[in-house]
């Protein structure tokens, strides 16, 4: 876990790629369902999740997208995408398109600044 209030949790997505999840803490279905708190919460951690990513790894994309079929909690993935990872420009899901090349800047790092940041 990267960060907790009573609003959101930011957990990491073990990946090539930098990549965080951002949950409500209520059990909610549906955005929207979630508060006009929880809402503004999910946002602002979303806008400062991106542009760390893109000061801290320069990545070619952003991608952001909020899906649950298989996790029916609200959660949104925010992924710092690049033309040389293994997917690009497919989803992280779907079919693998090459070996990654990729020569990033600390993980741990950016997991621990994002934090503060939050």
């Amino acid at each position: 876990m990267i960060y907790q209030n009573n609003l959101v949790t930011v957990e990491i997505e073990p990946s090539e790629i930098p990549w965080i999840k951002v949950f409500t803490q209520r059990p909610v279905k549906e955005f929207s369902e979630c508060s006009a708190d929880e809402k503004l919460e999910i946002f602002r951690v979303i806008d400062v999740a991106e542009k760390l990513m893109l000061s801290y790894f320069q990545p070619d994309k952003i991608n952001i997208a909020s899906f649950g079929n298989i996790l029916p909690q609200v959660h949104w993935h925010v992924m710092a995408r690049f033309a040389t990872d293994s997917y690009f420009p497919e989803p992280m899901w779907g079919e693998q398109q090459r070996q990654a090349q990729l020569n990033l800047p600390s993980f741990e790092i950016f997991f621990k600044q994002l934090g503060e940041g939050l």
